[in-house]
């Protein structure tokens, strides 16, 4: 998974870009994003019920420009250059607030300067668009609100002025860690100049995160955080030594390579950086800093944690290194170089923050902000305000929320609420049972970490767990997580059932991690981790109506680990194969225990793959649950790739229901686990796909994050 030492400049298929947003900072060490850029105006803040009501054109209406619009870059993109007089992106222009993919784009890619905030979570169609960013642009989003999905920004030759600020970028990884296939990024810039990346969250795509080709030059990225990537953030693909960018206050961790690779530029400034290679995880770092070909390199104050080799550099290029810190790093750490001196100063104005300072600093500054031109002092005031309107409840092992466990703040929701309550857990293990009765609908339960890893829901029981009062728990009682209230929603974190099968082979070992038996459950960004029985999707009794969505999320497991009767879509999404507890590759993927005439399991836009054996694992078995024959399971597998663990007759019968009475289809999947239709592998016709969508099974609910 290791990038090859030596250069190279591979021509792509598709460039995408997406975008990050800059904050006008004052002295660097505040925390301040620049007394001149003021709180987001009241159009960004519309509440999603109105943007619902109101028709398209009020959704995207132009209003008077905020203050902070008229912020400008720091760095290089500051300077005047090409003639362009620094960095201001679109503020000469309208300022408009966009919901929908159309909009963003209509704006974009205008010939006109504009504003555009976003203010709503975007999803790219198809999966890694890249909408083509024209001069002149602030792209904004709206609080924590803005973000883009599945897809990003591409800046081409000789676009310039644009500023990217305050978004959250994410979700378009298709499966493969190093991926050469898919030039999914979330910020590619070819040719551009004067760009300010600023306070976004960029994570999980599919290639890289940030490139910045073919000479792009004069070139801020500040105070972003990018996580859970091979690639961080690439810089070259040419051959000539004339790009100048600066490079600040950026935490980068979970991610392998390209933090940054830095090559042939000219000046290249990295100060106040946090590159961190988290113990614990499956993600080890290959390279910290690294100059490459004849980059001329000032590299101060920056704070390299558990980095295998922090600092590299090629024979023909320089690095100065000042008063950075190294903590656990391992390898090579290099400076020096014949290449000219030279000072940052020359060019602009920077003040520098203690290195030590670093890591605490960036964990609190960097990213999306809920109020752009405050310091972190008057945003904590500010946010606490907020989220007493906006019905948020914190949760906090370490006492810093109102609550201490998850379950608590779910008990303080009142009964038969009318609006949403968003309950956002801060970073840690909570080992405890949740239960989100159906009297309490609306509940958002949200991670407050980088990474969906940094929160995790856990417990341990199975099916044959013995209850405290006697009896055992069965199946849907084991579950760690219960959802049984309609619009439930969950976003960036981990639930997870961790029972020990091999420690326990005497009971019976179903283990559910999630258990959901409600209508209109909205599952975004989540890992759901577990091995039998994972993941239950049921309905609140067999006459009622449970819809599923599960989109840019992880579900692992080894057998019937995604069953039920709800009518389920897992969309865009990482199917995880997991060995059993005793070494052996052997499962089911879906067990659908679907009522007839209804909807069952769908799983589209996804990848199916995982560390298993060869042709190990069935696509699914029909659950007549009880023995009841009037049952007509149902699982879809389409435009998936499947790898080679799936066998050649991917559907098989269970507890005597064939599967061939039921229904078991694919359409279009590729991969080694994809094959030609057959008896025994039944594909869709073109005519039958068009009524086996997304939008089929969702019928008349629309999934928006809120």
């Amino acid at each position: 998974m290791n990038e090859p030492r030596s250069r190279t400049r591979r021509r792509r298929k598709k460039t995408a870009l997406a975008a990050s947003l800059p904050v006008a900072l004052t002295a660097a060490g505040t925390m301040a994003f620049g007394t001149d850029l003021g709180v987001l105006g009241a159009d960004a803040r519309m509440t999603a019920s109105a943007a619902t009501a109101a028709p398209a054109s009020a959704a995207a209406a132009s209003a008077a420009a905020p203050a902070w619009a008229a912020a400008t870059a720091d760095g290089f993109a500051s300077v005047n250059a090409l003639g362009q007089n620094g960095t201001y992106g679109g503020r000469d222009g309208k300022t408009v607030t966009v919901r929908t993919l159309a909009e963003l784009e209509k704006y974009a890619t205008a010939p006109e300067p504009y504003v555009i905030v976003v203010a709503a979570a975007i999803t790219m169609d198809p999966v890694g668009k890249e909408i083509k960013v024209q001069s002149d642009k602030t792209i904004v989003g709206a609080g924590t609100s803005g973000h883009i999905v599945g897809g990003g920004f591409f800046l081409g030759q000789g676009v310039h002025n644009v500023i990217i600020r305050n978004l959250t970028i994410r979700d378009a990884y298709q499966g493969v860690w190093n991926d050469k296939e898919h030039d999914f990024d979330a910020i590619q810039m070819d040719g551009a100049h004067h760009v300010w990346i600023d306070h976004n969250d960029l994570r999980h795509m599919a290639d890289g995160l940030i490139d910045s080709r073919k000479d792009t030059t004069y070139l801020t990225v500040s105070w972003n955080r990018l996580s859970q990537e091979n690639k961080a953030f690439g810089i070259g693909w040419t051959d000539n030594v004339t790009s100048d960018m600066t490079i600040h206050h950026n935490w980068i961790r979970e991610t392998e390579q390209r933090n940054p690779s830095t090559d042939n530029v000219a000046h290249a400034h990295l100060y106040n950086n946090y590159l961190e290679d988290e113990a614990g995880t499956s993600i080890t770092s290959s390279y910290g800093n690294y100059a490459r070909g004849r980059t001329n390199m000032v590299l101060e104050n920056s704070y390299f944690q558990g980095m295998r080799n922090p600092v590299t550099r090629d024979a023909t290029a320089t690095v100065v290194q000042r008063g950075n810190v190294f903590s656990g790093t391992s390898g090579r750490n290099e400076s020096g170089g014949s290449g000219a001196a030279w000072d940052p100063r020359t060019y602009y104005a920077y003040t520098l923050d203690k290195a030590a300072a670093v890591p605490a600093l960036l964990k609190s500054g960097v990213g999306p902000r809920t109020s752009i031109g405050t310091t972190a002092t008057t945003e904590a005031a500010a946010a606490t305000t907020k989220a007493a309107a906006a019905t948020t409840l914190t949760v906090a092992k370490d006492g810093s929320g109102q609550y201490t466990t998850v379950q608590a703040a779910v008990n303080a929701v009142p009964a038969n609420n009318a609006s949403r309550v968003v309950i956002a857990v801060k970073p840690g293990t909570y080992r405890e049972l949740v239960k989100v009765p159906s009297n309490k609908p609306h509940v958002t339960i949200q991670g407050t970490g980088a990474s969906r890893k940094d929160t995790t829901i856990v417990y341990n029981n199975a099916s044959g767990t013995p209850k405290p009062g006697g009896g055992t728990y069965g199946t849907g009682g084991s579950a760690s997580v219960a959802v049984e209230a309609d619009d439930f929603q969950a976003r960036n974190l981990t639930i997870s059932n961790d029972f020990d099968e091999a420690a326990h082979q005497d009971i019976a070992n179903q283990a559910v991690a999630l258990r959901t038996s409600a209508d209109k459950v909205f599952l975004d960004g989540v890992i759901v981790s577990g091995d039998q029985d994972t993941l239950l999707v049921d309905t609140a009794s067999k006459d009622r109506l449970g819809r599923v969505y599960i989109s840019n999320s992880y579900v692992v497991g080894n057998t019937d680990f995604i069953f039920g009767r709800a009518t389920a879509v897992i969309d865009k999404s990482v199917i995880t194969l997991k060995k059993r507890w005793n070494g052996t590759s052997a499962g089911y993927v879906t067990a659908p225990s679907t009522a007839a005439n209804r909807k069952g399991i769908l799983i589209a836009n996804s990848t199916v793959n995982g560390d298993v054996s060869d042709r190990s694992f069935h696509l699914g078995r029909p659950w007549h649950a009880g023995g009841d024959a009037s049952l007509d399971p149902q699982t879809t597998v389409r435009n998936t790739s499947l790898s080679a663990a799936i066998r050649t007759t991917p559907w098989t019968d269970m507890s005597g229901f064939s599967w061939k009475d039921d229904r078991f289809a694919e359409y279009k999947n590729t991969g080694a686990g994809a094959g030609a239709a057959s008896s025994d592998r039944p594909q869709l016709t073109d005519a039958q796909a068009t009524g086996q969508e997304v939008a089929d099974w969702l019928g008349d609910w629309t999934p928006t994050a809120s």
